[in-house]
């Protein structure tokens, strides 16, 4: 298969990406792609402990995510690539290959402003968005797979409220 679903979810690896997203779509590996965890082999144990043994958890550094990006898209068992970050996830769109985007989780702090339930930005985070979506890629909101996913501009309007 491939990497199946490219998620942003601040929250990163909980049981609405392992159970939500994972056994829907038969999840073999999860790569998360944060250069805080990635260098903190205790942090990582503490997320790998919420994924069941039959999944694999990859953890990357943007740096090292990059370098092995065209490995995980070539493996046979449908992966989800996650970060934590838009600006992450912005790198990772511009190394290239990268045509669709779930908006998961961002939650509120300090300079966000709410567009939708669980989505809220600044507004350099939405014009990293923007930047993504005017170079192609599809960028959508859902939590869930059963949920409707919600396009780019609602999200940013804050037409879902």
């Amino acid at each position: 298969m491939t990497l199946v679903l490219h998620r942003i979810d601040d929250r990163l690896i909980h049981g609405q990406v392992v159970v939500g997203w994972g056994q829907p779509l038969d999840i073999g590996f999860i790569v998360l792609v944060d250069d805080a965890i990635a260098a903190n082999e205790w942090e990582a144990e503490l997320y790998r402990m919420g994924v069941p043994d039959e999944m694999e958890v990859f953890f990357h550094d943007t740096a090292s995510a990059l370098a092995e990006l065209d490995a995980y898209r070539a493996d046979e068992r449908a992966g989800i690539l996650l970060t934590g970050e838009i600006g992450t996830m912005q790198q990772l769109v511009d190394f290239g290959g990268i045509r669709t985007v779930n908006l998961g989780g961002i939650h509120h702090k300090p300079g966000r402003t709410q567009r939708m339930r669980y989505v809220f930005l600044t507004e350099p985070e939405a014009d990293a968005l923007r930047a993504m979506a005017a170079g192609g890629v599809v960028i959508t909101a859902q939590d869930v797979p059963t949920a409707r996913a919600i396009p780019l501009p609602d999200v940013l309007s804050g037409a879902t409220l």
